[in-house]
């Protein structure tokens, strides 16, 4: 009996996360590319965090220093969302454009997996341990990757926005 409803559960909540799923992907593809940008978090400069990073007091400076300058787990997680939406836009340049780069949206969806990854592994370890030099170089490989991307995502955003378009809209 025990069994039975333990796989009855199981199927249910299977169940309700392909249902989630699916709302989440219907969701994602009737999204605007204005609806794209306006998700970008503002607030939170990679930019700056790399030069901090890469001048001579930023070598120089402990791991906690490092860590407060990044604005800590809040500025990890801000760039792993920010990750997440330069993915979603990269999705929607190669859903409706045939002019963007393919080898520019690999790079673009290589780079937000690696930043995602790495900065859940710095939070992973920052949530089991005090900040330390592992977790900087976790985060600051994520700082980095994140720069890159962000100057990819650029090119994106100097494609004609008529091409960005849906076929049946872009012939209005």
């Amino acid at each position: 009996m025990f069994f039975a409803l333990l796989q009855f559960a199981a199927i249910v909540a299977l169940a309700a996360y392909l249902r989630h799923w699916r709302a989440d992907l219907r969701r994602r593809n009737v999204q605007s590319w204005d609806s794209l940008l306006a998700r970008l978090q503002p607030d939170w400069s990679a930019r700056e965090t790399c030069r901090t990073f890469l001048s001579h007091e930023g070598l120089n400076a402990t791991p906690e220093e490092k860590w407060e300058r990044m604005n800590g787990a809040r500025g990890l997680w801000a760039m792993h969302q920010n990750a997440r939406v330069m993915l979603e836009m990269a999705d929607y340049a190669a859903r409706n454009s045939d002019s963007v780069d393919p080898a520019l949206l690999s790079a673009l969806r290589s780079d937000a997996m690696l930043i995602r990854f790495l900065v859940l592994r710095a939070l992973a370890q920052y949530a089991v341990s005090q900040v330390n030099e592992s977790i900087c170089v976790n985060a600051f490989r994520a700082v980095s990757t994140y720069t890159e991307m962000a100057a990819r995502t650029a090119q994106l955003l100097t494609i004609d926005p008529a091409a960005m378009l849906p076929a049946p809209l872009s012939a209005m």
